[in-house]
């Protein structure tokens, strides 16, 4: 599913999947347009400072997701042992613990939010000949699966 750059529309999307679809875990995954070959895996979401605005101007109220909502949210997702032990051939993959003050971080907090926990957030880089589309898909599919493996190994 692809969520607008817009926090109210994504705030929307995230609610429906975590009501509707009940998963074990969501995974969201942004782009990091500053990233060349790097896989960003972050470990929590903020909850406070969305000051910049969306795609149609706006910005949260109280520039927070929740306001209700702890300062941060970390994943249950263990990103530290996942990033030790993967490797993607011909991509680095580095570890995260700020997705910026934009949507990525407000969608990645608010699935936390909703999921008590149990999202991730994957930023990529943008394709590029290195980085094909394949390749990519390839490298999520890797690092997913040991994501699940890791929520097995949790529900035991």
């Amino acid at each position: 599913m692809q969520l607008p750059v817009v926090y109210q529309k994504a705030k929307e999307q995230v609610c429906k999947i975590w009501t509707t679809l009940q998963p074990l875990l969501t995974v969201h995954v942004g782009l990091a347009s500053s990233a060349t070959a790097l896989i960003i895996l972050e470990q929590c979401g903020k909850n406070k400072g969305y000051q910049e605005r969306d795609a149609c101007g706006f910005h949260p109220e109280g520039a927070c997701c929740m306001l209700d909502g702890p300062e941060k949210i970390e994943s249950t997702v263990n990103m530290k042992t996942l990033w030790k032990n993967l490797s993607v051939e011909g991509m680095d993959i580095t570890l995260s613990r700020d997705a910026g003050r934009y949507i990525c971080d407000y969608t990645y907090y608010t699935s936390l939010y909703y999921g008590n926990g149990r999202a991730a957030f994957i930023h990529v880089p943008p394709l590029s000949e290195s980085v094909t589309a394949e390749f990519l898909g390839k490298a999520l599919q890797t690092i997913i699966l040991a994501m699940l493996e890791q929520c097995g190994e949790q529900r035991e």
